[in-house]
């Protein structure tokens, strides 16, 4: 299990480190469809100014009715003036106010027609705007999901350019965190919070336009509760967002512990660590649980703290409005409206608080997306470069030197292979030989010296064509989810269309069947119920180690390279089966350059040339023969290996 288990998962709330840049990049990618971002706050605009407009037309229908039912009481004939004179006499001066102030006609009753017609564009007007907004709904959904397929294809990319030194470093279930599940909450934040945010923020800004038509003196009082409102959001912003950075960080550790643990579930049972891991998960969940808790309940305070700010703004409003109202200031209609324009108000606030939750969720993903596309990616390959013809595989080190870490591990190392020369390495774990190869194939750069390929420096090469001279087998033999003829075929440029095999024009290509045959891998193939259509699920699950090796070798013979790279090539197959193939590589090796790594070293006793390495250095090199007669580091690994056969 990973050395860093419980350290990691019970890290502290990681602060965030640039909101308002990561922000401003999510916003710059989002801005890449600057035409649809565009029509979305133009439709917005549209679409909020007719929901706006609905309670004041809705004041005006309640005038309608007031007025109607009002002249209804009041005697026929006389005048409004008449009216209001004959109530101040008789001392009732509130209702004298309310009259002199609803425009009414004594005896006059319900204009049904002004009536229904306001109703009419009011619901015009509802309908028309819910289809604006419909629209702005649908194109903020493309926008967004194209941003995030954008966002995955760059991190898609970027793992590719990253050096392996990176992906060694991080746990791949972290990794796939990154790559997954903040990726998701990103889209399903701005999803919910885009077109909200700006539906809101318009809502707010119309809404107060219509409230100070209204009435000003109410609109003061509304407009009370925007600074609390943006007092107790930042308030709950600065204390949430480490705690959502917390939670995502810890969502990618248990994911990491999680892909580990079921990655090497064998060797966990083998060795009863059992009771070990699920402490462990417990550890991650736990952590997980802690800073989800602590970010969702601390930006939950937001809504109910609006919903409070709301009410009272609500009553306050209720109240000066009654009164003014009694006063004649303003109609029964208004009023109305007035309160709906105050819940409109405040409504948006709160979503907007609630919004900025989401928000902050989203950008706490972003910020670990962006960060890992902000890794330093591997040198850039030259722009012209130098690109191989006819390949005769002369493969030099010339003083080459290395270290992953400060510590040098490889130092001022030479060596040759000739084509068509096959080059053993051997040595104790830990000698530098996987190292060799990767730095052959450039998955790590040299901190000096250089290797040439035909006496053409590697470094000047592109990778693509550096690394599609060779073939490699390597010691965990890995296959992708597909079938068997799609796995031998992996890498190679050969088409898989090509003549079938036999008499069955549909069956396998022939390139492929002969790979099989000359990695003595055919005859168990065909044994499966669907042959080379067989389909192998990912990791090669439901074959045998064996056979994923036997395959991984298949896949080295079609590929046809002019350098091969065996990584302990038979290290998972039987002794009878390891004769068979090592004959087999013989013909494979045959005018192709060859490094073989190897343990066992009667693999490799008809190398031509032998090389011993130990703590990064070559000690010996030789021919088997002359390496034993030598009596030194390899006669003992050797004789280790044979008991007491040295000749």
């Amino acid at each position: 299990m990973s050395a860093r288990g419980p350290a990691a998962a019970m890290a502290p709330p990681q602060a965030p480190s640039d909101f308002r840049g990561t922000l401003r990049r999510i916003t710059h990618r989002l801005l890449r469809d600057r035409v649809a971002v565009w029509t979305i706050l133009v439709l917005g605009i549209v679409g909020t100014a007719l929901s706006v407009a609905g309670p004041r037309i809705l004041g005006v229908a309640t005038d309608i009715v007031f007025r109607g039912y009002l002249s209804s009481r009041l005697p026929e004939g006389a005048s409004q003036e008449e009216v209001v004179a004959g109530l101040r006499a008789d001392g009732q001066d509130r209702m004298a106010d309310v009259v002199a102030g609803a425009d009414v006609t004594p005896g006059a009753g319900m204009d049904y027609s002004a009536l229904v017609l306001v109703l009419l564009g009011a619901v015009a007007l509802y309908v028309v705007g819910s289809a604006f907004m419909l629209w702005q709904g649908r194109l903020t959904t493309f926008v967004v999901q194209r941003m995030v397929g954008g966002l995955r294809t760059d991190v898609e990319a970027t793992l590719h350019r990253l050096p392996l030194s990176f992906v060694d470093g991080e746990e791949r279930g972290e990794l796939m965190s990154r790559t997954t599940n903040d990726i998701d909450n990103i889209g399903q934040s701005m999803q919910q919070t885009i077109s909200q945010l700006v539906t809101s923020l318009l809502m707010v800004l119309g809404t107060l336009a219509m409230m100070v038509w209204i009435s000003p003196v109410l609109a003061l009082v509304a407009v009370v509760t925007i600074p609390v409102a943006f007092v107790l959001t930042k308030a709950v912003m600065k204390r949430s967002q480490p705690q959502f950075m917390a939670q995502w960080g810890a969502t990618g550790r248990l994911n990491g512990h999680v892909e580990e643990v079921f990655t090497g579930h064998e060797i966990v049972k083998v060795f009863g660590r059992q009771a070990d891991v699920r402490e462990e998960f417990e550890r991650r969940n736990h952590a997980l649980f802690t800073a989800a808790f602590k970010a969702q309940f601390i930006s939950g305070i937001v809504q109910p703290l609006m919903m409070l700010v709301s009410n009272l703004n609500y009553v306050a409003v209720a109240v000066l409005g009654s009164v003014r109202v009694a006063s004649g200031s303003l109609t029964i209609g208004e009023v109305q409206a007035f309160i709906q324009y105050s819940r409109q108000f405040t409504q948006p606030l709160t979503q907007i608080a609630s919004m900025v939750t989401l928000l902050q969720s989203g950008l706490a993903s972003a910020e670990r997306v962006l960060a890992l596309l902000d890794q330093p990616e591997q040198s850039p390959d030259p722009i012209d470069p130098p690109r191989p013809g006819d390949v005769r595989g002369r493969v030099a080190f010339e003083s080459v030197s290395f270290s992953y870490t400060q510590a040098p591990l490889i130092e001022g190392l030479d060596l040759a292979a000739e084509p068509g020369s096959t080059v053993a390495i051997v040595g104790p774990t830990g000698a530098g030989k996987t190292t060799l190869v990767n730095l052959l194939l450039r998955f790590y750069e040299l901190d000096g010296g250089r290797i040439t390929l035909d006496g053409v420096d590697v470094a000047t090469m592109s990778r693509a064509d550096l690394r599609g001279c060779f073939g490699v087998v390597l010691q965990d033999a890995w296959l992708f989810k597909g079938t068997i003829s799609e796995n031998i075929a992996y890498g190679s440029d050969h088409e898989l269309t090509t003549t079938g095999s036999g008499d069955d024009a549909d069956g396998p290509p022939a390139s492929v069947v002969r790979a099989a045959e000359a990695a003595l891998v055919d005859h168990l193939v065909r044994t499966l119920p669907d042959g080379y259509d067989t389909l192998v699920e990912e990791g090669g699950s439901g074959v045998s180690a064996g056979q994923r090796q036997l395959l991984t070798i298949a896949r080295a013979f079609h590929a046809d390279p002019p350098i091969l790279v065996l990584d302990e090539a038979t290290s998972s197959v039987d002794t009878r089966t390891e004769a068979l193939v090592q004959e087999a590589m013989a013909g494979l090796r045959r005018g192709r350059t060859s490094f073989v790594i190897a343990h066992r070293l009667s693999t490799i006793r008809e190398a031509d040339l032998i090389v011993v390495m130990d703590a990064g250095r070559i000690v010996e090199q030789g021919t088997h023969e002359s390496l034993l007669a030598a009596g030194g580091t390899y006669a003992r690994l050797y004789a280790a290996q044979f008991a007491g056969a040295t000749t």
